[in-house]
């Protein structure tokens, strides 16, 4: 017998209060950490994808994918980013995309540092099936009947917001072994009302700070830990970490990756990547330890992040010829 326990989260206040969607690989998927990294990297054009699969041994797997496009301009960092999320029985769906704007700076008397100021404006759409979701009164007692009438009635099954984000990275070249970035965003700031009833349920503020490091060990090898810290409301996440580098071919420039993420009473999270010139794939799994494990036993989420950029050729000018002496 299938209740409505999806539904029962619906309603619950920590449900539609709770927490936007999360990545293992958050340096991996840089618009949505903070809008402050559009255009920040050294390239000309930059393609990311995401995709997270969890909880596929629990219930209805959450499944959230995005992919992103940034450039610069002028001196001016231009990104979108897309997103899809799909949570539970009643296939509760989000859709956002997001037009990011930055403008990277530097101060003479900070040297070494670059600042990236950010803003992010969001077009968030949610919807859910009711028709998928079963209900107390189409049990009658005796045997639950799916067909049986729900006699619940709803306002609405989608809401469209508008959302407003701000941040800010500084990129710290210290010397040449040693490089820190550090970047503090704010997600939601106009609180826009995410409720399917008349009742207005407005969505918290989602806080964002993150670090990493790059420090070269040699020609061959490169460590970067870093560490993210998210809070939104009354749910908070803490993810510390890193991937070690090793130049495998620099003639053909493959690189290889391999790191573990733990987060804080959740999970622990292995992750591989590999780069060749201008693509990076990386995957990661999380094997969970929480509360969860005796029904999750001990499986969390797959992910997988691709990055391919682009660099634009610039011949160089001539900007006069000499004649031979045979002319």
């Amino acid at each position: 017998m299938k209740y409505g326990l999806f539904f029962f989260l619906l309603l619950n206040g920590s449900f539609l209060m709770g927490q936007d969607v999360h990545w293992t690989q958050f340096n991996d998927n840089p618009l949505f950490q903070n809008p402050g990294n559009s255009g920040l990297f050294k390239e000309d054009l930059r393609f990311v994808a995401n995709y997270r699969n969890q909880w596929q041994s629990v219930t209805v797997p959450f499944s959230t994918s995005s992919f992103s496009i940034d450039t610069k301009h002028k001196g001016w960092g231009l990104g979108f980013l897309a997103f899809h999320d799909q949570v539970g029985d009643g296939k509760l769906r989000t859709l956002e995309g997001q037009l990011n704007v930055s403008k990277p700076f530097s101060i003479p008397s900070f040297s070494g540092h670059l600042f990236s100021p950010g803003i992010n404006l969001g077009f968030n759409y949610r919807q859910v099936n009711w028709g998928l979701l079963y209900f107390d009164n189409q049990y009658n007692g005796y045997v639950f009947n799916p067909s049986a009438p729900s006699n619940e009635t709803f306002q609405s099954d989608s809401k469209m917001n508008l959302s407003l984000g701000l941040g800010m990275v500084d990129n710290w070249t210290i010397n040449e072994q040693w490089q820190l970035e550090t970047g503090l965003s704010s997600f939601n700031v106009n609180r826009p009302n995410q409720g399917f009833y008349n009742e207005i349920v407005r969505r918290d503020l989602r806080w964002n700070f993150f670090t990493k490091a790059r420090y070269a060990l040699n020609t061959d090898w490169v460590l970067m830990p870093s560490v993210q810290y998210s809070r939104q409301g009354t749910y908070q996440e803490l993810i510390i970490g890193g991937l070690a580098r090793y130049a495998f071919s620099k003639r053909e420039r493959i690189q290889l990756y391999s790191g573990l993420w733990w987060r804080n009473k959740d999970a622990l999270a292995l992750n591989v990547a590999f780069e060749k010139g201008p693509m990076y794939l990386g995957l990661s799994y999380d094997i969970n330890y929480s509360k969860l494990v005796p029904a999750s036993n001990a499986r969390g989420g797959f992910e997988l992040s691709f990055k391919y950029v682009i660099s634009r050729f610039k011949p160089k000018q001539i900007i006069h010829r000499v004649c031979p002496d045979f002319i």
